[in-house]
């Protein structure tokens, strides 16, 4: 294989097709359904989904077929089937669906406005993921160009990624006969250390998230008259927060949530350390004097990858500062976001989060804990040498040694 002409190859594919498709495509506020309710009247994602489906039909690979699906109440998805030699099949993934706008762009920077500067191309859902279509199709492409056989390849590309992927069961039941046995499958929606070498993911954490409400009043009263005979709201709820993480520390306390991390990913987290050296931490907007959680660059690979943690995402019942007066006010909700190692059960750990978090009360204080979300985790089985091998080749003859 000619490693110059296939590179070529997928460089000019990108910058004379690819790029403008992206620019295109990030001008589509297809938001996820999680942040827009009214997705399929607004017809965003059906505006993003003609856009990539053209590209790919316009594409000369001889036997490919292409389908979108959609069945009913149901997001759409792209399938994609492609021939190749031999029995085997190779599974590509990834989704078209967006993250709202947010805030924090810079200036003459917006979600749904593309603009390219020097290498580097801006906006919402480029990178996040609507790549991974053009990506996986000119891999193919680059292989039959150079007339390099290839195992068969089923591409899908799913519309609700970015709001659990709630559908994308149903379609691999849905098409479980049409999509075959893979033996390889290649995620294309991730993140990576640097863009000096080819990364790979070997593991996610998973997920346990819901409301957690402190009601100690049934309507606000003065604080100079309540105070010291009626508990705070918050105070109870930082004592709940207190039995589940240890605030001095930030560790999680209940052993149920922790897991055993295998020495294979211990070892790799060393490996990365040696690549990343300070990047692992100081590729943060820290405020000057702000320090990490730390001081191991290890144990922060670690703690980020496969130990669990504790985010308030969300507050209810706060008023701004402008608007706040002496009430001491009947209660405090906040939205928990519970990461967990990628081997734990979510249901699991939701069910003992909600023990820990409304058992015995202080105060006697209504204590609920909604669990919203029980999101399961993943972690990569041990990867085989020869693909091992291959990834370190490929990653050493387009990245550098």
């Amino acid at each position: 294989m000619n490693s110059d002409k296939l590179y070529a190859f997928c460089d000019e594919t990108w910058e004379r097709q690819i790029v403008p498709q992206l620019i295109d495509y990030i001008k589509i506020p297809n938001k996820s359904p999680m942040f827009d309710a009214e997705w399929e009247h607004h017809g965003y994602m059906r505006e993003a989904l003609d856009l990539i489906e053209h590209w790919v039909r316009a594409q000369p690979i001889t036997g490919m077929q292409v389908e979108r699906i959609q069945m009913p109440g149901r997001t759409p998805l792209l399938f994609i089937d492609i021939p190749g030699k031999g029995d085997d099949t190779i599974l590509m993934y990834g989704h078209m669906d967006k993250q709202p706008e947010m805030v924090g762009w810079n200036t003459d920077l917006a979600a749904w406005k593309p603009v390219l500067i020097g290498d580097r191309l801006y906006g919402r859902g480029g990178a996040d993921d609507g790549y991974a279509t053009f990506a996986s199709l000119t891999a193919v492409m680059a292989l039959k160009e150079r007339g390099i056989d290839h195992s068969r390849v089923v591409v899908m590309i799913e519309a609700c990624e970015e709001s659990g992927s709630y559908d994308l069961p149903f379609y691999i039941n849905h098409l479980a006969n049409r999509i075959g046995t893979p033996s390889l499958v290649i995620c294309l929606d991730s993140g990576c250390g640097n863009y000096d070498q080819l990364w790979l993911t070997t593991s996610l954490r998973g997920l346990a998230g819901g409301k957690l409400k402190v009601k100690v009043l049934e309507e606000g009263v003065h604080s100079g008259d309540a105070s010291g005979i009626v508990p705070s709201s918050f105070r109870v709820l930082r004592q709940l927060l207190e039995r589940i993480e240890d605030a001095s520390t930030g560790r999680i306390k209940a052993d149920v949530l922790h897991v055993d991390i295998p020495a294979e990913r211990i070892a790799q987290a060393k490996e990365c350390v040696a690549v990343l050296g300070s990047h692992v931490y100081d590729k943060f907007p820290w405020p000057e004097g702000m320090r990490p959680m730390d001081e191991d660059l290890t144990q922060m690979v670690l703690n980020r990858t496969w130990e669990p943690t504790l985010s308030v995402t969300g507050v209810d019942g706060l008023p701004d500062l402008g608007s706040a007066g002496n009430v001491l006010r009947p209660q405090t909700s906040v939205m928990l976001s519970v990461r967990l190692p990628p081997t734990l059960d979510p249901v699991l750990a939701s069910s003992r989060l909600k023990q820990i978090l409304e058992k015995d009360p202080p105060y006697g204080a209504k204590v609920e804990f909604e669990v919203e979300k029980s999101s399961a985790g993943w972690a990569a089985p041990t990867l085989q040498p020869w693909l091992a091998d291959t990834i370190d080749t490929a990653s050493k003859t387009y990245f550098g040694p």
